[in-house]
């Protein structure tokens, strides 16, 4: 007979629910941004129309997925008052402004030019349009910068003193530049470019199977493959050094993604696969290699990595939960490099647009980024547990002083009024996206172009 969850355990499936929706539309909208400034500056440099054309069709993908980030972060913000004022109580004079420079900066300049980039083709010159769409851009990358900052804070914190129950900023260099911060910024920046590059690629294999050959569907499909070619190894690089800063600076999370519980001295092996029994401080049934886990992890032959009895059980991350979910995000991010690859011998081989199977393949591959990515973060959050401030604030206290009763309902809420909203938007991106951009000769804004593919001006319509 299980017990019933606690006012904490709902609070924080609260907010693993909410965040988990939140974080796949940022991601999108984070590529689709820059994306499509790439996309207008073909435009205006060759005057081919098809650029203009995908222009407009990930723009409206665009504008729904940016309109959902916002409405779900909003949702979060208010979380951290109502679920989780003990956090804020110790650790606002940190979160609190990094948020608001967020806003201030990022946020700011998305509102101040999307409406430019979305409504302003007839309105202003091209060269405008493509500052507006380029200060956009700008300002999802902005807006990333900040929430990694705060963020990577919150797991490696410095810059701070603790006076009384709350911590004061002394070096607010120290605080955004904390030591996880670089390597968590690529990684998510470069996450959210892989997604949208699988997105991106899973569409223009949608409509490529179903007969499309013009110039716009192709050249989505290209450009996104050839994005994956270049980034996916990258990601890679970038992910094996994060992982050695987290060995640095939490040993228990590394333990725990790898499943060890002893500090072997002649070498680690890796765990391949395997079941974290938390209580028996064991791993059944694994499947190791002998030595591979120092290889990767301290990228020498027998170094040492410290296992999880080195901690006291209550400072133990789960290893149930972030031994699986690492290997989700690690093994689709193998599948993604052996998907890249494969793209660029089609390419070779001049079959990159015939061949039905990689088509179907570049299909199935469309979910995997968003799937990777909740992988990745789940591994994160939960590898930081027991603290929500490293080494600072347990969990457990950062919670506000709700009944089960309180939070139950506001969970409930949640899930109905989220998979109605979220759905309805989610079907609304798939209804668009089997649409596909406009077919050739079409001028879906109204505006037709002239011999050079640039928009002519015209007076606005009168009603």
């Amino acid at each position: 007979m299980h017990s019933a969850l606690s006012a904490f355990d709902l609070a924080r499936l609260q907010f693993a629910f909410t965040i988990s929706f939140h974080i796949v539309f940022p991601a999108l909208s984070i590529g689709l941004a820059s994306f499509i400034a790439v996309l207008e500056w073909r435009w205006l440099k060759t005057g081919k129309a098809y650029y203009k054309d995908l222009c407009l069709f990930w723009s409206k993908i665009f504008a729904v997925a940016f309109g959902m980030g916002v409405v779900s972060g909003v949702v979060m913000s208010y979380e951290f008052g109502t679920n989780w004022s003990g956090f804020s109580a110790f650790a606002g004079p940190v979160t609190g402004p990094l948020l608001m420079y967020e806003v201030m900066t990022a946020f700011f300049l998305e509102a101040g030019f999307l409406g430019i980039m979305l409504f302003g083709w007839q309105r202003v010159s091209p060269r405008a349009h493509f500052g507006a769409t380029l200060m956009v851009a700008i300002g999802t990358l902005i807006s990333t910068f900040w929430i990694l900052a705060s963020n990577s804070w919150m797991q490696t914190p410095q810059g701070i003193e603790i006076v009384g129950n709350h911590v004061v900023p002394v070096d607010w260099f120290k605080i955004i530049f904390n030591p996880s911060f670089p390597y968590r910024l690529v990684h998510m920046a470069l996450a959210a470019f892989i997604v949208t590059a699988l997105v991106v690629s899973a569409v223009g294999a949608w409509h490529l199977l179903k007969g499309r050959r013009d110039p716009a569907v192709k050249k989505m499909f290209s450009m996104a493959l050839w994005m994956l070619l270049v980034l996916t190894p990258i990601q890679a690089f970038v992910g094996d050094q994060h992982g050695l800063n987290t060995r640095e600076y939490q040993p228990a999370k590394i333990a725990a993604i790898e499943g060890l519980w002893n500090t072997e001295t002649n070498g680690t092996p890796l765990n391949l696969f395997g079941i974290p029994d938390m209580k028996a401080e064991t791993t059944r049934y694994a499947v190791s290699i002998p030595h591979l886990g120092s290889v990767i992890l301290t990228h020498s032959w027998d170094g040492q990595i410290r296992g999880l009895k080195d901690f006291p059980p209550q400072d133990r991350p789960d290893s149930t939960v972030v031994f699986w979910t690492f290997r989700v995000m690690a093994g689709l991010g193998m599948l993604m490099i052996a998907f890249a690859v494969t793209s660029w011998v089609m390419r070779r081989r001049g079959r990159l647009y015939d061949a039905k199977w990689f088509q179907r393949f570049a299909l199935a591959m469309g979910p995997t980024g968003f799937i990777s990515l909740l992988a990745g973060w789940i591994t994160t959050e939960v590898g930081r547990q027991p603290w929500v401030v490293y080494g600072m604030k347990r969990t457990v206290d950062a919670v506000s002083p709700l009944t089960a009763q309180q939070v139950s309902l506001s969970l409930m809420t949640f899930v109905v009024i989220y998979f109605l909203v979220f759905g309805t938007g989610v079907y609304y991106l798939l209804k668009l996206m089997r649409t596909g951009p406009q077919l050739p000769g079409h001028t879906p804004d109204g505006v037709p172009d002239d011999v050079r593919g640039r928009p002519a001006r015209h007076a606005l319509p009168t009603a």
